[in-house]
């Protein structure tokens, strides 16, 4: 099974349209969308948009007034993970490599955020009905929620295709495990 790098197109591209996605309609939100907290119906009362700056992650996860450099570093971290599941991708995987750059681009397009103002990350997405509304979210977050799950279900793939098959041909057959015998060996022997 040859490792590489998988399709640095595709990966390189996707990473760049979704910074680019997101800085551009983030820009948009900053500029159109004020005052802050202010819906403005998009699709109704259900899809609106929203200029929330949020210094936290996600679900308004905020850790204090040293959640910036925080999530910088876990970012950072994450990057770096990620770097390195991309560069052990088997060429070709290219649901894969999807999943990565979507992860890696929307990291990315946060980062970018929090790089530029303390106010935080800009956040302008919001759904929901009535007062039951999904935390407000960007591109951003879009795609890191999509690369993550896409990335999940790969990784599961990948786990269960490693699994030693059975000779009949059928799902691999979970060992139990062998119960520790309540007899010590020296009982045994008397």
């Amino acid at each position: 099974m040859q490792r590489g790098r998988s399709n640095p197109p595709l990966f390189w591209s996707v990473v760049v349209v979704i910074v680019v996605a997101d800085v551009i309609t983030k820009g948009l939100a900053v500029y159109s969308l004020f005052p802050q907290r202010m819906p403005h119906e998009l699709v109704g009362p259900a899809v609106r948009l929203t200029l929330v700056y949020n210094p936290g992650a996600a679900f308004g996860l905020h850790l204090g007034s040293y959640s910036r450099w925080i999530f910088m570093a876990l970012t950072a971290g994450a990057l770096v993970i990620l770097g390195r599941l991309y560069r052990s991708t088997r060429d070709g995987d290219l649901l894969r490599t999807l999943a990565i750059a979507l992860v890696c681009g929307g990291a990315l397009g946060n980062l970018i955020d929090r790089i530029r103002s303390a106010a935080g990350v800009v956040d302008f997405i919001d759904v929901g009905i009535g007062d039951m509304r999904w935390p407000t979210f960007n591109v951003a977050d879009m795609a890191v929620s999509i690369g993550a799950f896409l990335l999940a279900w790969v990784l599961w793939g990948d786990e269960r295709a490693d699994q030693p098959e059975r000779p009949d041909g059928g799902e691999p057959a979970e060992v139990a495990p062998i119960p520790a015998s309540p007899v010590s060996p020296v009982s045994r022997e008397i």
